[in-house]
């Protein structure tokens, strides 16, 4: 909250900061379930080949990584990549908030 010139409190940051929070949300859902769709999609027409999976799971400042199939290795690896990045990315957005 800021100060206005009269001595009250500005609550613009904090509905500005909730509103920026909401749209990544609403995106970041949107996108996952575009990629879900595609993903059933192009199983659906092109059945061949194998199957893999990953799934990263972040419980506290902790991520856990599980996979199978022929390709684990290779996606367990990018899941990896991306748990830094998103810790990284974590404690670069709270530094400009403190």
């Amino acid at each position: 909250m800021t100060n206005n010139q009269d001595g009250t409190k500005c609550e613009n940051d904090e509905n500005t900061m909730s509103h920026k929070f909401l749209v990544l949300f609403i995106v970041g859902f949107f996108l996952t379930l575009v990629g879900i769709t595609i993903l059933i999609v192009a199983t659906m027409l092109y059945g061949e080949g194998s199957a893999n999976f990953v799934a990263l799971i972040f419980i506290g400042p902790i991520p856990i990584v599980v996979g199978a199939g022929p390709q684990a290795g290779l996606l367990i690896l990018f899941a990896i990549i991306l748990a830094i990045l998103s810790i990284i990315m974590f404690l670069i957005m709270r530094r400009g908030n403190g």
